[in-house]
């Protein structure tokens, strides 16, 4: 029987290290990580995990465009890399790096039968205008950004094509943890929250600038790095295909994880609404909300960790690393 060796892409970004380094503690390191360090200090991600080789992602894509005997070896594919810049501008990039890429390599894995799961993305929602329920038509979803229809488009490909019934698709909703402090302005508000209560002793939110949300009472669906990486492996080895959401069900406000952060932090909350960018204004989403019923469904019962618990843990992190 052949033995399992596993190909994560983005395996040194915030949910591909998670995952590596929870397939370690099942006793897996036969795994290739590919990634795009670049001149970032993403690299210190792979220090965690142990792992067989690693693979910039142009030598990968090299592979994948011959059809390299690389891919004889693989039992499983996890592509979690990706631009996930909601900010960035260049469409050309955006198609070529997540959806073509994507594409490409899913053909790959379903023609030599190879387990695919891969990160599409809750920013394929848009505004929610028809909710954010991994069930309904894909063709009535309406990015807001060019990265949310860049995964949007993959989507799209693998439903027209049957493709989606041999792979998985993930839609992740807010992902924070430890391991995203390379990532910029993309990083969370935890992590940023984090600094500037460190820094300042306060914490700036952006105002509303709908009459039904008051400041600070924008919700979002919170998912902690250490449930994203359960639920994709949960999904990974028990082979199930098609689209799930990926979050905890439950949307919390702005206010409520500043609340977590000051707690967690053993500080007095001081919370300071501030100007969105107009730039963002038209692009915001005020509520996501997970409809995780297909997953619960699937079988998934190894639970959520709650926002405190959540920021807790990670907070203890960044300070066991000096941060």
């Amino acid at each position: 029987m052949k033995t399992n060796r596993i190909l994560v892409t983005g395996g040194a970004g915030l949910i591909g290290s998670q995952v590596v380094q929870d397939l370690n503690e099942q006793g897996i390191t036969d795994i290739i990580i590919s990634d795009h360090l670049g001149t970032s200090e993403k690299w210190k991600n792979l220090r965690r995990n142990l792992y067989l080789d690693y693979l910039e992602k142009d030598e990968l894509r090299k592979k994948i465009q011959s059809k390299d005997k690389f891919f004889d070896d693989i039992t499983h594919i996890v592509h979690l890399g990706a631009c996930s810049a909601t900010t960035e501008k260049d469409a050309s990039y955006l198609i070529q790096n997540n959806y073509e890429f994507t594409r490409d390599l899913a053909h790959i894995a379903v023609d030599r039968k190879i387990s695919f799961v891969y990160a599409s993305s809750a920013a394929t929602y848009g505004d929610g205008e028809f909710g954010y329920d991994d069930s309904i038509s894909l063709k009535s979803l309406k990015p807001l950004n060019m990265y949310g229809y860049s995964k949007h488009q993959f989507d799209l490909y693998a439903a027209k094509t049957g493709m989606a019934d041999h792979i998985t698709g993930l839609k992740y909703f807010n992902v924070f943890g430890f391991g995203e402090e390379h990532k910029g302005d993309m990083r969370s508000l935890v992590l940023k929250g984090y600094e500037q209560i460190r820094d300042t002793g306060k914490l700036n939110l952006f105002k509303s600038y709908r009459p039904e949300y008051k400041d600070g009472e924008q919700k979002r669906d919170f998912l902690y790095v250490k449930d994203a990486s359960k639920i994709t492996l949960f999904l990974l080895w028990e082979n199930k295909t098609g689209i799930y959401n990926v979050g905890r069900g439950i949307a919390e406000t702005w206010n409520h994880l500043a609340q977590s952060l000051f707690g967690a932090m053993e500080k007095d909350v001081r919370i300071e609404y501030v100007d969105m960018p107009e730039s963002l204004k038209g692009k915001y989403q005020y509520y996501t909300c997970a409809n995780i019923d297909r997953l619960l469904k699937a079988g998934y019962d190894q639970g959520f960790t709650s926002l405190e618990e959540a920021a807790k843990d990670y907070i203890a992190l960044l300070r066991k690393e000096g941060l």
